[in-house]
């Protein structure tokens, strides 16, 4: 077996906590929400549990991803235009040129987040920030809901 594996005890679910998270982006490209979602998960009292992240648009995502070298999500920016170029001669274009490639990028990044909250923290990884990616080349505001499910602290 690759991996080992240690069961400890959870309480039942005993606490909900649901906020909104308006997010203002600059553009294209990736705003940290890191801090937000700590202090929403010691606002809501939780200690063991899971945050959950859901972004309402269908233009913008939710990633985890490094936080240390900002050359990583420039690269990531150029990587997902390559996947879904401007100019691919999409269909709906209504909203404008980059409209559709957001709405594939989307697609290919996803709108949810799933993070294990454990001791009061999120079991983030060293160098692991939690994203919220604009795929629009305007400004936005974006709207994220955050849940904690799980014990009180």
């Amino acid at each position: 077996m690759p991996g080992s594996l240690s069961a400890v005890r959870s309480p039942s679910v005993a606490r909900i906590a649901t906020a909104t998270l308006t997010v203002a982006t600059r553009g294209t490209g990736f705003v940290e929400i890191t801090d937000e979602a700590r202090r929403f998960v010691a606002a809501a009292g939780g200690r063991d549990g899971t945050l959950l992240l859901f972004i309402r648009h269908t233009s913008a995502s939710l990633v985890v991803q490094e936080n240390a070298d900002p050359d990583v999500r420039l690269d990531l920016v150029t990587a997902l235009d390559v996947l879904a170029p401007a100019d691919a001669g999409w269909v709906h274009d209504a909203e404008g040129p980059d409209d559709m490639p957001a709405h594939v990028k989307t697609m290919l990044t996803g709108v949810s987040l799933a993070v294990p909250v454990v001791d009061g923290a999120l079991a983030l990884g060293t160098w692991q920030g939690l994203y919220v990616a604009e795929h629009r080349a305007r400004p936005h505001r974006r709207e994220v809901v955050l849940q904690f499910l799980g014990g009180p602290a």
